[in-house]
């Protein structure tokens, strides 16, 4: 059986023109444009882009590349960077980003509504409760005022450590203790839900471990509802392997839900020493790229997005830094800091846009109809004098594409 087969489907179409009459016997061009995968991204350089560096020819060179990659960004919202003064929130700053992400065809996510670390400092001076009254209110109005533009969400991110959080006095982890990961949880989903009941709404954790297994449970039990699963592989301390890649599956394939690989990076430079244990505590001058580095970089990170693509639990893999530096400094970019392109970036390009795409000639019968195998997502069908937009998902579906005349 052909490995990827799950992320294909044959479908029956019918091709029709503006009055529904079949176009019968013709040819036509059906072209993937859009994966229903999401192949993600951090895009914080569509930021500075849309901001205080528009038209910046460098910027426009680097999002140009990122374009060309990806289909799914993630748009940050940390709360302490977000709103640094209260009621002064960066509205203006992450609307254009997210616009310029959406208005060319790419899937936009927020991330995260609720998290302890990065943290609005201005809560501080609040009581429990009202901490708690002003998380729900920010994400009332993030939600609400982004929907159409983002309408997928990180809600809630590292809740396992969260009430354990000790690092500096926060006023999330406060509310945590407070009230209980769960009731947090399920307060701060709830929220989400009533501002944009569209939304597909995520829990994201590094912590991939039966704590985080049981918490999903728990709240689940008590009526949370979940859209996907985030599992983060931050691995500068080196690659973890299928076989390691597997079991974190497995662990979390009993919910049922989807699993969204949210944040993954991998170095090109030296590996991180083993014996940290807070990724955070490493904190050198230089973590450069090497060669080396940068062969094994995409080496690992092909076998990586080979395995978790061809498990249909999975539904998305985002790589957390485009360029190198761009989290603790470290060379775990796809992308040099001067934009030039990794080995790991051409990697990526052949796997998504070339191997695991699809372009394929069809030819209607005396009925317009015809049929086509090929990966779920966005088509296009062109023909000598028509074309139409259609979606490829389940398996055996019968589709009617309306051509319009070409311009």
């Amino acid at each position: 059986m052909e490995q990827y087969i799950n992320r294909k489907a044959t479908a029956h179409i019918r091709v029709v023109d503006e009055q529904g009459n079949a176009l019968k016997s013709a040819a036509f061009q059906a072209e993937l444009t859009k994966h229903d995968f999401l192949f993600g991204c951090g895009a914080f350089d569509a930021l500075p882009l849309t901001n205080e560096k528009k038209g910046d020819a460098f910027y426009e060179e680097r999002m140009h590349k990122w374009l060309k990659l990806y289909n799914f960004g993630t748009m940050f919202f940390y709360w302490g960077a977000y709103e640094e003064q209260e009621n002064a929130p960066a509205y203006e700053s992450r609307m254009n980003a997210s616009r310029y992400l959406k208005e060319r065809g790419k899937t936009v996510k927020g991330h995260p509504l609720c998290w302890h670390t990065l943290c609005a400092d201005w809560l501080m001076k609040y009581d429990n409760k009202t901490i708690l009254d002003k998380q729900l209110e920010r994400i009332h109005r993030e939600v609400t005022a982004f929907a159409g533009v983002i309408d997928m969400w990180d809600v809630i991110n590292e809740v396992v450590i969260m009430p354990a959080f000790d690092k500096y006095d926060n006023g999330i982890t406060r509310i945590c203790r407070e009230y209980g990961r769960v009731n947090l949880v399920k307060e701060v989903f709830a929220a989400a839900r009533a501002a944009n009941p569209k939304a597909v709404l995520l829990i994201n954790d590094f912590n991939l471990s039966d704590r985080y297994v049981r918490l999903i449970a728990d709240c689940l039990e008590a009526g949370v509802q979940i859209d996907a699963i985030g599992l983060q592989t931050h691995q500068h301390q080196g690659y973890m392997g299928t076989e390691k890649l597997g079991e974190i599956i497995e662990r979390f394939a009993g919910f049922g839900l989807p699993l969204h690989f949210t944040e993954n990076t991998l170095v090109s430079g030296h590996i991180m020493p083993s014996h940290i244990v807070d990724l955070n505590d490493y904190q050198i001058p230089e973590w450069p790229t090497t060669i080396e580095g940068e062969r094994r970089q995409a080496e690992e990170m092909e076998d990586m997005y080979r395995f978790l693509f061809a498990n249909p639990l999975v539904e998305a893999i985002t790589g957390w830094d485009f360029t190198d530096g761009a989290w603790l400094g470290a060379p775990s970019g796809v992308l040099r800091t001067d934009n030039s392109e990794k080995p790991s970036y051409h990697m990526l390009q052949d796997l998504i846009h070339r191997e695991w795409h699809t372009s394929e000639k069809i030819h209607t019968d005396e009925n317009g109809m015809a049929v086509l195998t090929g990966f779920k997502g966005t088509y296009t069908l062109t023909g000598e004098k028509a074309c139409g937009t259609f979606q490829l998902g389940q398996e055996g579906d019968c589709i009617t594409v309306t051509c319009l005349p070409s311009k």
